[in-house]
């Protein structure tokens, strides 16, 4: 490579302008390591001194205080690519390779496009033209070393960090609720309000079971979560605030209070934006887990209880895995039953029957994954019943007990929300105290600062007003929650649980959040019999069987003792009178509803039962139409004297339908019948038997 530095520069290069690149990889070096910036910002004098006049020389330095890892967000970078790339630039000055790029490929590329616009690169150790193999080689080796430099760099950090993460002696920064101590050591914090209130949380999450659940009591109540100001201005001050569903998992999922040291948790990935983005790592490849490393809240095996009742809470599609929490539907055992065939979690279906929603438990898990047939699947109601009735015999006993821990419990309670409530007023009467000296010692005449303070002062009393308030009306609610009349009432409830889990306005969410209180889960096995096998919380087990449910079909069927029945009553009833027989008897359809004449014919035509009618016929018996043409009068008359008695009729239908027995012998006279005012004679009948005359 030569090293004339004059031979380089040439016209061509001086009627260009020339740029210098400065940076400083943090803000921290930038207030700190001033020397090295200086010596960035000297380069201008080389440049100078090559030819170049001092306004042609321009200087990029809007990339102060970030890293040259990447060439993403510097925007000085971005700008002096562009200026080479457009041919603009005569000659790049930089301290050094590691000022401009760590990176090989940002490197590359700014060199090439140096080649081709025949533009000079000018560092701490000289002037390079990249067009030159022989500079270009040297400027690549060069770069390489900037990055693998940073590499080092980071892997010493990185090991002196994880050295001291593997100690527990990393400080990092510590959550709500635990400070550091001068000696480094982790404790709870001293301000008893943040303990209480952060111990509130965990108390509520280990009565109920759900993070939902811990903010609606706290946002219920007007209980304020503290959070600490990490950066900016006012950093390390506590705002106290409602809090949110996330903000309730990220303290329940963080081990520290748990008094566990972790590093590992999240690593740095890049989105398809090239967006540093933080990803969570499971638990099994953090770096460092040390329990019991410093004082929590809770204890480490609550900690994994809490893990274990989360993700039970999550209602995630995977193999297994189905949420647990209390949701509509009749479902008794939603979320809590096992396939006794494959082992998965069997789901609830259901289906509009009488206007309502019946549900099935469905293994469907071979359908799903692997497009196969169901598993088992059985009728919701019967297995329902079963453990309902499990469930009253093992809660009867106790209920009285029950009922004085949930009294305790509401009792407690009350007392703690109503403690934190005091410290909050108790705070707000500190922070008004505080407004108000600092207006007192504030000069009258410097009113710019006295109306400020004066202000801040009013702002102050306002909210202890307000505060107030809703601390009084929280107060008298929770007095109403605990007196004599209340007691009693809960008494009641214990003293007769069946009636109230068998209320209707209790309801599905209520009595699926009592059955999760103790039973564990449920395994269902259907074969002759639904085999039920319930593991209580605690380990007990239990098993019972159920009878299967019937298929539809076979329990729409009409008995057939009531079949046999119709048909012999047919030989001497109509459809009507068979249904007064039946209803008589006690006979019911499958509905329970009494039979009619429509049931009935429905019944007979659905098994083939000859009609009534059918069987008259069949035993010789004719219409009233066939009578009247065998006799020679109209149809009127053989039923005047079917009602007479002359002609005998069986009912085969309505009290309007009849079949006659043939006339045999019968004979009909025409007599006198001037007497009815010149309508048709009068028939008079004569019935003669082949024994005599009547």
């Amino acid at each position: 490579m030569s090293t004339d530095i004059a031979m380089k520069v040439g016209a061509d290069h001086l009627r260009r302008d020339a740029f210098l690149y400065v940076r400083q990889s943090s803000l921290r070096q930038v207030f700190e390591n001033t020397e090295s910036t200086k010596r960035q910002y000297a380069l201008r004098d080389r440049a100078v001194a090559l030819g170049w006049p001092i306004e042609r020389v321009h200087v990029i330095d809007s990339d102060l205080g970030l890293s040259g890892a990447q060439s993403q967000d510097r925007d000085g970078f971005q700008h002096l690519v562009t200026e080479v790339a457009m041919g603009h630039a005569g000659i790049v000055l930089g301290l050094e390779v590691s000022r401009l790029a760590r990176n090989n490929a940002d490197w590359h590329r700014l060199l090439e496009l140096a080649a081709l616009s025949r533009t000079l690169i000018m560092d701490e150790d000289g002037v390079y033209d990249p067009a030159y193999f022989n500079d270009r080689m040297l400027l690549g080796l060069k770069g390489t070393m900037s990055e693998a430099e940073l590499h080092i760099l980071k892997s010493r950090l990185q090991g002196g960090i994880l050295n001291k993460a593997r100690r527990g002696e990393l400080e990092m920064p510590l959550p709500i609720g635990l400070v550091y101590t001068p000696d480094a050591r982790v404790v709870l914090d001293p301000d008893r309000q943040i303990q209480d209130t952060v111990r509130l949380l965990f108390d509520t999450f280990r009565e109920t079971g759900s993070a939902c659940a811990v903010v609606r009591r706290l946002r219920g109540e007007k209980i304020f979560f503290p959070r600490r100001i990490r950066r900016g201005i006012g950093k390390g001050d506590v705002l106290w605030s409602e809090i949110d569903h996330s903000r309730v998992l990220q303290i329940l999922h963080n081990p520290r209070y748990a008094g566990a040291f972790a590093y590992g948790r999240t690593r740095t990935a890049y989105n398809a934006k090239l967006k540093s983005v933080q990803l969570r790592v499971p638990r099994s490849d953090w770096q460092v887990l040390i329990p019991e490393a410093h004082e929590g809240y809770i204890s480490w095996a609550e900690y994994e209880r809490n893990q274990t009742a989360l993700e039970q809470n999550a209602t995630g599609f995977s193999p297994g895995l189905r949420g647990r929490m209390p949701r509509q539907g009749s479902g008794l055992l939603q979320g809590r039953l096992l396939c006794g065939r494959c082992g998965a979690r069997m789901r609830v279906h259901y289906e509009p029957f009488e206007r309502r929603l019946r549900p099935y438990y469905v293994c469907n898990e071979a359908v799903v994954r692997h497009a196969g047939k169901h598993c088992q699947w059985v009728r919701g109601a019967p297995v329902d019943e079963a453990v309902s009735a499990l469930l009253l015999e093992a809660v009867a006993p106790a209920a009285i007990d029950v009922a004085l821990a949930v009294q305790q419990e509401i009792t407690q309670r009350v007392e703690q929300a109503a403690a934190l409530r005091g410290t909050q007023l108790q705070r707000a009467r500190y922070e008004a105290e505080l407004a108000r000296r600092r207006y007192l010692k504030v000069d009258p005449d410097n009113r710019l600062v006295a109306d400020a303070l004066e202000a801040d002062w009013n702002a102050r009393l306002r909210d202890l007003d307000a505060l107030q308030r809703e601390h009084e009306r929280q107060n008298e609610a929770d007095r109403s929650l605990l007196d004599e009349p209340a007691q009693e009432r809960i008494r009641a409830l214990a003293a007769d649980f069946p009636r109230i889990w068998n209320d209707e306005r209790t309801g599905a969410v209520e009595r699926k959040r009592m059955l999760g209180l103790l039973i564990e889960d449920v395994t269902l096995l259907v074969d002759e019999q639904v085999n039920i096998h319930i593991r209580w919380r605690g380990g007990r087990t239990q098993s019972l069987s159920v009878t299967r449910p019937r298929p539809m079909s076979v329990i729409r069927k009409t008995p057939a003792q009531v079949v046999a029945l119709m048909n012999e009553l047919l030989e001497t009833a109509n459809d009507q009178q068979i249904a007064a027989r039946l209803n008589e008897l006690g006979h019911r359809n499958w509905r329970g509803e009494p039979f009619t004449l429509k049931k009935v014919m429905l019944v007979r035509r659905t098994y083939g039962l000859k009609s009534r009618y059918e069987r008259l016929r069949e035993s010789g018996m004719i219409t009233g139409e066939e009578v009247a043409q065998q006799l020679g009068v109209c149809v009127s008359t053989v039923h005047q004297l079917g009602r007479k008695g002359i002609l005998k009729r069986h009912r085969y239908a309505t009290n309007h339908r009849y079949l006659y027995e043939p006339p045999g012998n019968v004979r009909l006279e025409k007599g006198a019948g001037s007497r009815y005012g010149g309508r048709p004679p009068r028939l008079i009948v004569a019935q003669q038997l082949r024994q005599g005359a009547l």
